[in-house]
């Protein structure tokens, strides 16, 4: 049996490669189990949207990930409308297209750097937890053993098997539609940098990876009720794509194809006690949009900063239960966002599906409609519940400025919350009042006419709460329910009750 780690992740996709960083950001001593024993050499996953380029750059690593990959400034948001991304107000007012091993380089690279340790070849067959801990029955090379931790986060994907030792149901259905995938080189590329044909024929789609390599997605309505296990081939790629987009794009023989039939499912909850689920393990959904590694990386910089701050004796266990309360109906938004895509799109009813697409093609014309469309599928418009009588920032994302300090995105990477001290603020007093979090809490001042008179920014980039006008008692009362007493405690043993 080996030490208790604080917290095993398994899956080291990245969801878990992302929340490993996040933990050992905190202090807090984790390790990574992953099933695989190599590295995938395919990706799934390629589309990196504007929120998540955003938190990516909270922890300085959205450069790094920028010259990986192809930046798209147009998307065909519904077939016959451009969405012209770079009318979002962002710092990247784009989609990136990157393969998924791109990221998961950038986020492995950083977790090791904070001293992670990844383990391949390791399987988890075995779960229990009790008040103090959670026990994993695992496997490798070497045969069985016990791993004990504090805490267990799932993001071993879709087919989780921590959330099925769990008990946690997986809530949804398949959809009927197949799709083939391919990489593939051409020889004959298409001129838009984001290639999209529909026909009755089906659809097709043409990602580029940047590296002379492209993303091949496919539905066909001829070949849709292949079995799915039957092999594809470049002879019925090239003839589909001809059929769908009057051109084979001199498509050569493919290194990787399959088809992919996608599901629509969320797991019931994201937390059985000591145990948590994100990531894929937590909501699957239809790839048009390319939400699912987003949606993940997010869950991830939501759960990380909340566990190490428990764990460091920062936060009150309380604290933890955010975690499902933000994150599910998140999961829940971008299910029906892509469901509502898929319809569009993949119909079998050719005659619902262009009355579908007429209509949101009058909708997206209209202006507030096209900027909320951007707003959710980019994420910068997500926002977390605020309770009633909360300043309207409060679970909104911190747009980012330059103060003397830096860019508030930029201090953020040290995982901290940010206090931001406005015009009508008296500096001095403030500073004096958060003296005991000055460990936790860093204090910039926004000299902007119309800042608010304080703004309490998490380290995942949202407004933990904001005011207009000064007292000493709110901003002790925020800074206790979001930092704790204020005196740094060593980490203590928490008891979670445990589901019945």
């Amino acid at each position: 049996m080996t030490a208790i780690d604080e917290v095993i992740v398994v899956g080291a996709g990245p969801t878990g490669l992302a929340l490993a960083g996040e933990l050992a950001l905190g202090g807090v001593h984790c390790r990574v189990l992953e099933r695989r024993r190599e590295e995938p050499n395919i990706t799934r996953a390629f589309a990196v949207h504007a929120r998540t380029l955003e938190l990516l750059d909270a922890r300085g690593l959205a450069d790094d990930l920028l010259i990986r990959g192809v930046q798209i400034h147009e998307v065909q948001g519904v077939p016959g409308v451009m969405l012209d991304l770079s009318q979002l107000p962002s710092r990247y007012p784009m989609l990136l297209i990157a393969p998924q091993s791109a990221p998961e380089s950038v986020l492995r690279a950083r977790a090791e750097r904070l001293g992670v340790k990844i383990e391949r070849g390791v399987e988890v067959v075995g779960l229990e937890q009790d008040t103090d801990g959670v026990r994993l029955r695992v496997t490798d090379s070497s045969g069985e053993r016990i791993e004990r931790a504090d805490y267990v986060v799932g993001c071993d994907g879709a087919h989780s098997r921590v959330r099925e030792l769990i008990g946690v149901g997986f809530v949804g259905s398949q959809y009927q539609t197949h799709i083939m995938l391919a990489d593939t080189q051409l020889s004959e590329p298409p001129t838009e940098t984001l290639f999209g044909r529909t026909s009755r024929e089906g659809l097709v789609v043409v990602v580029p990876f940047g590296d002379g390599w492209f993303r091949i997605i496919i539905w066909d309505r001829r070949r849709e009720e292949v079995p799915i296990d039957e092999p594809v081939t470049g002879i019925e790629l090239r003839d589909a794509l001809q059929r769908i987009a009057g051109t084979d794009l001199g498509l050569s023989d493919p290194r990787w194809a399959t088809r992919f039939v996608s599901e629509r499912r969320q797991a019931e909850r994201y937390r059985m006690g000591r145990v948590f689920l994100a990531g894929d393990a937590a909501h699957v959904h239809s790839p048009l949009g390319g939400q699912g590694m987003n949606t993940g990386i997010q869950d991830a910089m939501n759960l990380g900063w909340k566990l190490a701050a428990v764990l460091r004796g920062r936060a009150s266990i309380d604290l933890l239960d955010s975690y499902e309360a933000e994150r599910h109906p998140v999961g829940a938004q971008v299910l029906a966002m892509t469901d509502a895509f898929n319809r569009l799109v993949l119909s079998r009813s050719q005659a619902a599906t262009q009355i579908r697409q007429i209509v949101m093609r009058l909708m997206v014309r209209l202006g507030p409609i096209r900027r909320r469309l951007l707003g959710r599928l980019s994420a910068i418009d997500l926002r977390y519940p605020r309770q009633t009588g909360d300043h309207p920032l409060v679970g909104k994302r911190a747009l980012d400025f330059t103060s003397s300090a830096g860019r508030l995105y930029e201090l953020l990477r040290t995982g901290r919350f940010v206090l931001v001290v406005g015009p009508q603020a008296p500096e001095d007093e403030v500073l004096a009042t958060v003296v005991p979090w000055s460990n936790w809490v860093m204090t910039v001042r926004d000299d902007s006419p119309h800042a608010p008179t304080l703004t309490l920014v998490r380290p995942d980039g949202y407004v933990a709460w904001a005011a207009e006008g000064w007292t000493a008692d709110r901003l002790v009362a925020a800074l206790r329910r979001w930092c704790g007493s204020g005196i740094l405690a060593e980490p203590r043993p928490a008891t979670v009750e445990l589901p019945r």
